[in-house]
């Protein structure tokens, strides 16, 4: 393969060990190319909502995309709202408020849109487990099409085989349906409007590369969705990522020169990091309209005020997820809960809104499955967060009778339920766990034990070859055993970075940061060596210091020029 493809065979094995196992999948995956995407007619009924739509647009039918809160849901929106009007429909959207809606269509929202004569509703990320809520709307006479890419809600029979409930919308186009012959599954809400969004150009003769422009937000989309960033999803993200810096939509651009990223090359983690928080703080602690309306906005004043906007709120929302992390990790403390393998916890004062985020960081430190439940307008409702070794949505699934709702993925899930089954709940879903002891150690696996002398600035540019990094291509971890520390330091404003030097040849030096605790850090190698080498790594002249260390190799660029450097993430 290395031979063939012309990189070293470190690349290579890392490719396999990732599941890229011939040169031609190798191939396509160095070089993502557009014409690799998959035929969009092949995902069930998407010919036959396209068809739907075409004809309301033709007969002057009022249309209302019902999207979700979240930046998937308010990307998805916006793709189809503007690809519908550019298609000439009669065509406008509502999206719940997270709070007084709650997730997905409901009936309040079916009622608005009989109010106002709409004909036919068409979802985005979201609908595959509206069953009753799609009989209503239909009952009541309207049209509707469901868009989602979300798990297909079942039930289990005598026998335990899965009888998968579809609801009864006039096309229901989820990647997720058993039925579909769709070969990549892994889209989120956005990719799976774009495709939709295809066909319809197609049908309507309007000229591909009018629908160019979305792929910058597909990309945003799935990003923030955290989806697997292979296969089709890796060609999007590459693609929107190439396109990004010079967006031509006026919400965007103002957004990134708002957080101070317009002008910089954009990677994964200003999508992430950056853009999709403030998009999904809208979402959290107001109404996701105005991310949208950001989106859709085409003056650059108005899109600065939004934009503005949104950055307070987002920095409002990490104030209040600092705070709200800190209270949590007491109350598992302070409690028997820390005892569970799959932690339920109750915080009636946390914001709705952040609970997902706050179980995400729960989960990170406990490496268990975390649930927070916090009171809601009736009963109480909260986010979960899984690790891979179990399926959230599934367990759920075991303990439905007990939820007044529920829904989401295996990693992550969201649930609805009375107050006085909370602690019948955590414990259902502790007894039905087949999680062990080995579950629940965290893991670190690496792509390559190699030696530091074998690292070059060549190298580390060959692996930016394997960019975008995400979930399903984490960025490659290194290790080495028995490195020699000579040097620290401390860098930043804040002196809160630690800049190691180490040992690769005899005569030959590499730099190593770590943006972890440098507290920690110290505490350990005075534990181990004692306080005077301690000092003496500090002054350069430390003798016999030596870590085992798991890092990403990376490219310093300082004043022109550019160096190796590893970023230490694990040590001992």
């Amino acid at each position: 393969m290395s031979r063939e493809l012309g990189v070293s065979p470190l690349l290579c094995r890392i490719m396999v060990n990732r599941g890229i196992t011939g040169p031609d999948s190798a191939r396509s995956f160095l070089n993502p190319d557009m014409g690799a995407l998959f035929d969009p007619r092949s995902m069930r009924d998407l010919e036959k909502g396209a068809a739907i739509i075409i004809d309301k647009i033709r007969l002057g039918k009022k249309i209302r995309i019902i999207g979700d809160y979240d930046v998937d849901g308010v990307v998805s929106t916006f793709i189809l709202y503007t690809a519908l009007e550019r298609c000439g429909a009669k065509v406008d959207y509502a999206i719940p408020h997270r709070i007084l809606d709650g997730y997905g269509i409901n009936n309040t929202i079916i009622d608005k849109a009989r109010e106002d004569l709409v004909d036919t509703i068409i979802t985005c990320d979201n609908g595959i487990s509206a069953g009753d809520q799609v009989k209503y709307a239909r009952d009541a006479g309207i049209t509707v099409v469901v868009t989602d890419h979300h798990e297909v809600p079942f039930i289990e029979n005598e026998n335990h085989e899965r009888i998968h409930i579809l609801p009864q919308a006039d096309a229901v186009i989820d990647i997720k349906r058993p039925d579909c012959s769709y070969p990549f599954k892994l889209l989120c809400g956005a990719g799976v409007a774009f495709k939709f969004i295809q066909v319809l150009y197609e049908e309507l003769d309007i000229p591909e590369a009018e629908y160019q422009d979305f792929y910058e937000f597909v990309a945003i989309a799935t990003v923030c969705d955290v989806v697997d960033l292979t296969g089709e999803n890796r060609i999007f993200v590459k693609k929107g990522l190439s396109m990004i810096g010079n967006t031509g939509n006026a919400g965007l651009k103002a957004l990134m020169k708002q957080t101070g990223i317009w002008g910089k090359e954009i990677g994964v983690y200003h999508l992430g990091f950056i853009i999709g928080p403030c998009i999904n703080a809208s979402g959290r602690l107001d109404w996701a309209e105005k991310g949208l309306k950001l989106l859709l906005t085409r003056e650059a004043e108005a899109a600065e005020k939004l934009a503005f906007e949104l950055h307070q709120l987002n920095t409002e929302r990490k104030n209040m997820t600092l705070a709200g992390v800190e209270e949590t990790v007491a109350a598992i403390e302070n409690s028997s809960l820390k005892e569970d393998k799959i932690l339920v916890v109750y915080r009636p004062d946390v914001h709705e809104s952040i609970a997902g985020i706050i179980a995400g960081k729960i989960r990170e430190k406990y490496n268990v499955p975390a649930f927070i439940i916090t009171d809601a307008e009736t009963g109480v409702k909260g986010s979960g967060r899984s690790i891979e070794e179990y399926n959230m949505f599934e367990g759920l699934l075991e303990c439905k009778e007990l939820l007044t709702r529920f829904g989401g993925h295996p990693m992550a899930a969201g649930l609805s339920l009375e107050r006085e089954n909370l602690d019948l709940l955590r414990k259902r879903l502790n007894e039905s766990a087949a999680l062990t002891e080995e579950d629940l150690i965290p893991k670190v696996y690496i792509d390559a034990r190699i030696l530091l002398s074998h690292i070059t600035i060549k190298l580390a540019e060959e692996l930016a070859l394997l960019e975008p990094y995400g979930k399903g291509n984490a960025k490659p971890l290194f290790a080495e055993k028995e490195i020699t520390v000579s040097r620290a330091a401390l860098l930043g404003s804040g002196r809160n970075v630690l800049k190691l030097r180490l040992e690769a040849a005899p005569g030959r030096h590499i730099d190593c940061i770590y943006f972890g605790s440098a507290a920690d850090f110290d505490e350990y190698i005075a534990g181990k060596y004692g306080a005077v080498e301690l000092e003496k790594l500090y002054k350069g002249i430390a003798e016999g210091i030596k870590l085992d260390i798991i890092f990403n190799i990376d490219i310093n660029e300082y004043n022109g020029n550019r160096s190796v450097q590893l970023v230490m993430q694990h040590y001992r």
